[in-house]
């Protein structure tokens, strides 16, 4: 079991990365939902509402774009606490209500998930429009594909017997930290 949390803001261009990946997975796996157990859910600017989705019983990965003063496009993959120290670093987040605040939230009621990842990927512009911009598009199959790796990793899915809709090639951009 687990859940996709998409988060961001898609009037600001690459600040939207978050919702724009996570509608790209649910258009290519459709199947994820109902056969695997995979919840996807659009998180927008982040908010205490989300508290009640957050569950200790499942696995979470949060979409969303992140500056880690890379090349524009570049996917990154944090996990559990390497993410939580992300997180905790200032100015990290441009959302009210930051990812941290939300996971203390969670850890105060006991729900926050033992495995959790957050993949981001850098953003080009966050100025106002509703479209990526093309570099930071053309990273959504290589971040899809991380997705997809974790939640093999984590048995949340088995595709041992099903055809992958996401495109698997490397890139040399892609960090795991």
């Amino acid at each position: 079991m687990a859940m996709i949390l998409g988060v961001g803001n898609t009037l600001l261009k690459d600040e939207g990365i978050g919702i724009h990946l996570l509608n790209f997975i649910q258009a290519l796996n459709p199947q994820w939902q109902a056969e695997d157990g995979i919840e996807m859910l659009d998180g927008g600017t982040l908010s205490f509402d989300l508290l009640s989705s957050i569950r200790a019983d499942q696995n979470l990965i949060v979409l969303d774009a992140i500056n880690l003063k890379q090349a524009p496009g570049t996917v990154y993959c944090l996990h559990d606490q390497a993410m939580d120290e992300f997180l905790s670093q200032p100015g990290k987040s441009v959302h009210e209500v930051s990812l941290l605040d939300l996971f203390d939230m969670s850890r105060l009621v006991e729900q926050l998930p033992e495995k959790r990842a957050l993949i981001g990927i850098q953003p080009d512009s966050i100025d106002w429009g509703s479209d990526l911009t093309p570099i930071v598009e053309k990273a959504l199959p290589e971040a899809a594909a991380q997705i997809k790796r974790l939640l093999e990793q984590w048995g949340a899915i088995d595709l041992s017997n099903k055809t992958a809709a996401i495109n698997e090639k490397p890139n040399r951009r892609e960090r795991v930290l």
